[in-house]
């Protein structure tokens, strides 16, 4: 029997329930921010969040909306617990990646509160699969401060630019520098390795460039092995939003568009690695 029309009787423990007939557009997301086993749920009136942070540096989050889901419930204002992004994944994907065409898995989520685990039942062809995963409590998550009084500078680009850019990057330079100006070079994307210094221009009027909205020259490093993850999103996205702030903390925010054309987002927050002469790069 389809999980949107079972019997919902069982539900009332639960202080968390989402319900959705294509468990792809969940996985995709969380695929986004899959570079480490530990990740943080957040869940709200308007869906859920999920963070994965690395060194106290970087932070991803992925935002998958109330909407996405055909049943969203949350019994109490907001509701929050780490748990094993790793395990997660490989039990929405029970059923495999490659299923018959026309053929979807279906997800019921549920959660109970605090020190239980959360509930996955998975259905595909009349098929149940039943999983249980542990939850642990939160950690302190960073907080950015990322709002937007505090930006600085932003570009809006389509993403399959900078996907070629990124093939093409020095594999050999530790840092990725960032320029961005109401001036020439505008937007510039550098490296250092050794091939030698490397740059990559954009101009505010290039047809790749979607917004540009940048009030001063600044200029940042940030080390690639902190931006690498992001790849993940970006290979995934359609748009890109590129904002910084005063102190130089980049936000690379992914519109990513879902097999079922559903417009979800994917956000990483990088700080910056060291102080640059911005004169040295113009």
């Amino acid at each position: 029997m389809p999980l949107h029309i079972q019997n919902t009787d069982d539900d009332s423990d639960y202080i968390l329930i989402a319900k959705i007939d294509n468990v792809k557009n969940v996985s995709q997301l969380l695929k986004a921010v899959h570079f480490r086993e530990t990740a943080t749920i957040f869940g709200s009136e308007n869906g859920l969040k999920v963070t994965v942070e690395n060194a106290k540096c970087m932070q991803a989050n992925a935002f998958i909306q109330a909407s996405m889901f055909h049943e969203f419930i949350l019994k109490q204002e907001s509701v929050s617990f780490q748990i094993n992004l790793t395990v997660l994944l490989e039990c929405l994907n029970i059923f495999g990646a490659n299923t018959v065409s026309g053929i979807t898995t279906a997800l019921h989520l549920c959660y109970a509160g605090y020190g239980s685990p959360l509930v996955l039942i998975l259905e595909e062809g009349g098929v149940l699969t039943d999983c249980r995963i542990k939850t642990q409590e939160t950690e302190d998550i960073l907080d950015f401060q990322f709002s937007p009084e505090n930006v600085v500078n932003k570009v809006i680009m389509k993403s399959e630019i900078l996907r070629e850019v990124w093939s093409d990057l020095d594999t050999t330079s530790e840092i990725l520098q960032i320029v961005m100006s109401p001036d020439k070079p505008y937007f510039r994307l550098s490296t250092f390795g050794n091939a030698g210094t490397i740059h990559v221009d954009y101009s505010k009027d290039s047809d790749m460039v979607e917004s540009f909205q940048c009030t001063q020259t600044q200029s940042n490093r940030y080390k690639i092995s902190l931006l690498k993850p992001s790849l993940k999103a970006l290979i995934q996205s359609i748009k890109i939003s590129i904002r910084t702030d005063e102190q130089g903390i980049i936000c690379l925010q992914y519109m990513i568009k879902t097999e079922d054309e559903h417009i979800c987002f994917v956000e990483y927050y990088c700080i910056p690695d060291e102080e640059v002469d911005v004169k040295e790069y113009e």
